[in-house]
Formats: structure tokens, C-alpha cells, sequence
């Protein structure tokens, strides 16, 4: 497990960028990460889902909007508020995926995506207190930021970002990573059945390069690209395409888990 330091710490970086952009519209791309692995996962509308770390909530207003039980949790405050000025009738509060306030069993689904690298302690009392609120069959969809070449290379580029801003070294928490078996481990731990781990590309390192994004993305826009997932051209398609045909472990930035609670 390879831990990852910033400039600022984790809740002042998430409540920094949160702060930053308005509330997400509800997702529309069906195809991309992270809306794609929710449909597998929520296999029908036949019991309620939490989704822990909803951030800005693009996921949670998908399903709001479908007429799901959703309700949306999240450890800053600004996120919360912004959700329920854009629509009070959303189910959000703050709150803590390590002491959850529901009853055992309470929810059918449960969905985090990129939640849990983001814990600097309790990572295994998070996934036990996630076990602990699904109802038996229950099923988790989760994605955790991979320990692979692409992390490290992003890594590698912010501190020299940085550095070149006179910010030295940062030693502040930001987000652990996993190799593909770490992670699967950490849901058998905690009793779960792990149906798949797949590596996925949520931003391309491509789309860090605006000659290779597509038409509508060249100028970013956070929320569209969050809407929309991060568009490549046809050229950044190809090669994005070929990177994961090749070398996924290496190039995903998550990896995406499905279990069931046994």
C-alpha cells in the first residue's frame, strides 16, 4: 500500500474543490466510470442505495431523478449544502462511512466511488461498518485509486508542480493506493464476496493534454466533463484504447469492485 502526499491535507483539498464548482447535474453518460459500474451493480429499483462519499452528486441525481431511495453521504459540509440548495427533496447529509447512523441492514445497495483512498486511518473499519449497513445479498460497487505507473507518474508531476511554485515537499495525506489484490483483500476481510476488480480509466492521463480531448472539451469544464465523463478525440480514443488493451494495470488511475455481502 503506497500512501501519496500533498501540499494540504485531504478534507482541506476536497472541501477546497468542492467549494469551487457548483453542484453537479445528474450524470448522462451511461458508458463511462462512474455511472457505468452503478448500473451493473443496482441491478433494479427494489431497495435502498446509499452512496457514501457522493461528493458534488452527479450519481445520486441520477438516480433521484429515476425515482430511486438514494441517499447521499459525505465528510464536507459544503458539498451537503450545495446539494440541498440545488434540490431540496435530495436525501444528503454529512457524515462518516466509518460510524454510519443506519440500522444493520438497512440498505440493498451501497456505491463509493473513490471513497476509500481517502481514509489516512480505519480503512478496514470503514469497509466492516459498509458491510455491516447492507442487507444480506446486498451488493457494493466501490473504486480505489490504483498503485500502479499512471498514480505514480501523476504523483510524480504534482510535486514537480509544486516545486516550480516554490511549495517544496508536500507531507500532508492525500490518498492511499492499492495494487488489484490489496484491494479485493480488504472486501474478503470484512466477509464480503468479491464478483469482480477492474482496472478503469475515470480521467485519462490523456485528457491532460487539450490537443487530444474531444471537440467540446478542449476549454475544461469540471461539472460538463463530470456530466459527461473526460472525452478524448478519436486520436486520444485510439490511443487511450490501446493503452488499456495492453497495459491496464498500469495505465487504469482506479480500480473498480463489485462484491456481495455473503
Amino acid at each position: 500500500m503506497r500512501v501519496t502526499y500533498r501540499q494540504s491535507e485531504n478534507k482541506e483539498y476536497w472541501a477546497s474543490r468542492w467549494g469551487e464548482i457548483p453542484a453537479d447535474i445528474a450524470m448522462a453518460n451511461r458508458e463511462v466510470y462512474p455511472l457505468k459500474y452503478a448500473l451493473e451493480t443496482v441491478v433494479a429499483n427494489d431497495g435502498p442505495i446509499l452512496e457514501a462519499g457522493c461528493g458534488a452528486g452527479r450519481v445520486l441525481r441520477y438516480y433521484h431523478g429515476h425515482g430511486y431511495d438514494i441517499t447521499g453521504i459525505d465528510f464536507i459540509e459544503v458539498a451537503i449544502d450545495k446539494l440541498r440548495e440545488v434540490d431540496p427533496s435530495l436525501k444528503v447529509e454529512t457524515g462518516d462511512i466509518t460510524g454510519l447512523r443506519f440500522a444493520d441492514g438497512y440498505f440493498r445497495y451501497l456505491l463509493a466511488f473513490g471513497l476509500y483512498h481517502n481514509l489516512e486511518d480505519s480503512l478496514d473499519e470503514a469497509v466492516s461498518e459498509s458491510w455491516r449497513v447492507l442487507e444480506q445479498g446486498g451488493r457494493l460497487c466501490a473504486s480505489f485509486r490504483a498503485d500502479n505507473l499512471q498514480t505514480r507518474l501523476t504523483d510524480l508531476l504534482a510535486a514537480a508542480k509544486a516545486r516550480n511554485r516554490g511549495n517544496g515537499q508536500g507531507k500532508a495525506f492525500h490518498k492511499r493506493n492499492l495494487t488489484r489484490r490489496e484491494f479485493s483483500s480488504l472486501f474478503e476481510r470484512a466477509g464480503f464476496i468479491v464478483d469482480s476488480v477492474r482496472p478503469v480509466e475515470n480521467m485519462p492521463i490523456l485528457y491532460k493534454f487539450s490537443s487530444l480531448r474531444a471537440v467540446g472539451h478542449k476549454r475544461f469544464d469540471e461539472n460538463k466533463a463530470r456530466a459527461e465523463g473526460y472525452q478524448l478525440s478519436r486520436l486520444g480514443n485510439l490511443l487511450q484504447r490501446l493503452l488499456m488493451r495492453f497495459f491496464p494495470d498500469q495505465v487504469c488511475n482506479v480500480y473498480v469492485l463489485i462484491a456481495t455481502k455473503a
